[in-house]
């Protein structure tokens, strides 16, 4: 060798990672043609680990701490390279760093629906959401399985491959769960148990702890939503004669806004008598009291035989009461269709 070419020949004599980048799981010292100094530094910090790599093959792994490179320290490297126990001369090896740190708040998500069968709905189609955290725990298995000879390997590049494992997961836990749609949101934390449990051997195979899975959420297409949400509503009737009551009831607050208060909706005084009397009833029968029957035009009044008298004054008051108590009408209706029934008792 040339004078020259020993002058150009360099060593590394500190190898150590700083992590100036976010992302980077996995980070490879440049060496191109520099050899390692004998006694050389390693620093290998907290949420690191660095692994030597000679001739393709994983030699020996680091955690953190401040090493000096000998053959007392490289007992794999010493053995691979059948080094003499004076051996001390500068060497070559490719050094990995990993890090290990928490790879928290990741994605998941279903690109597509996953059909199912449900046991109330028939064949429907889910989609599912929520996040995970990992790290690496073993780097030799990461380097062999994933990182390879990359000099730089991201989070982004391991997870495309981890969302599908994740998702042929939590398909296959939707598919054999047989709980109905309705009960998975109050099985959310099971199901995201049951689901970190299948994953956890998975990721472990490529060197990664799966720490925490979370099922976030769990939808119909929308289509499916507003055919569940018609259902939701026709059930929370109930019996359409009782929901048809609720309504006439709640609807007096709202008649007493308008021009003629309870007495009308500014039609007139005829057709406010006439949708008073209607409410009247629709509460009568809410209430278990007989109904009275429609009262009839003066026109048709004349050519019939006489109705029944209105509702006993008492228990119209008892009525206007109990709409006050539930909050129906205001205290000033209240007061105001009093006076109206005391007026025509005492008239």
């Amino acid at each position: 060798m040339s004078l020259g070419s020993f002058i150009r020949k360099q060593f590394i004599d500190i190898l150590q990672w700083n992590e100036d980048r976010d992302g980077v799981l996995a980070w490879r010292h440049p060496m191109q043609d520099f050899e390692i100094q004998y006694g050389a530094s390693l620093t290998v910090r907290e949420s690191q680990m660095a692994v030597f790599v000679n001739e393709g093959k994983v030699a020996d792994v680091f955690g953190p701490g401040m090493y000096k490179l000998t053959t007392q320290t490289l007992p794999i490297l010493t053995y691979l390279k059948n080094w003499d126990k004076l051996f001390e001369s500068p060497f070559k090896s490719d050094v990995i760093f990993f890090s290990t740190r928490l790879q928290l708040g990741r994605r998941w998500g279903t690109a597509q629906p996953v059909t199912l069968r449900d046991s109330e709905f028939g064949m429907v189609r889910l989609r599912a959401f929520g996040v995970y955290s990992y790290q690496i725990s073993d780097p030799g298995k990461f380097y062999r399985e994933i990182s390879g000879t990359r000099d730089v390997y991201t989070v982004d590049d391991l997870e495309a491959q981890l969302r599908n494992m994740v998702v042929a997961a939590m398909t296959t836990a939707l598919g054999s769960s047989k709980v109905p749609f309705l009960d998975i949101a109050g099985n959310q934390g099971l199901m995201s148990q049951s689901i970190a449990e299948q994953l956890a051997p998975v990721f472990d195979r490529y060197g990664v702890k799966l720490d925490n899975f979370t099922v976030e959420n769990v939808s119909l297409p929308e289509e499916l939503q507003k055919a569940l949400d018609t259902r939701i509503s026709m059930g929370m009737a109930g019996d359409l004669g009782k929901f048809t009551q609720y309504q006439t009831a709640t609807s007096i607050p709202l008649a007493a806004q308008n021009e003629g208060g309870i007495a009308g909706i500014g039609a007139g005084l005829a057709a406010g008598a006439a949708l008073g009397q209607t409410m009247a009833q629709g509460l009568g029968a809410a209430q278990g009291q007989p109904q009275q029957p429609p009262q009839q035009p003066a026109t048709q009044q004349a050519q019939q035989p006489a109705q029944p008298a209105q509702a006993d004054p008492v228990q119209r008051l008892q009525q206007l009461k109990d709409l006050l108590d539930k909050g129906l009408i205001t205290a000033a209706d209240y007061d105001s269709a009093k006076a109206e029934v005391l007026k025509k008792l005492t008239s």
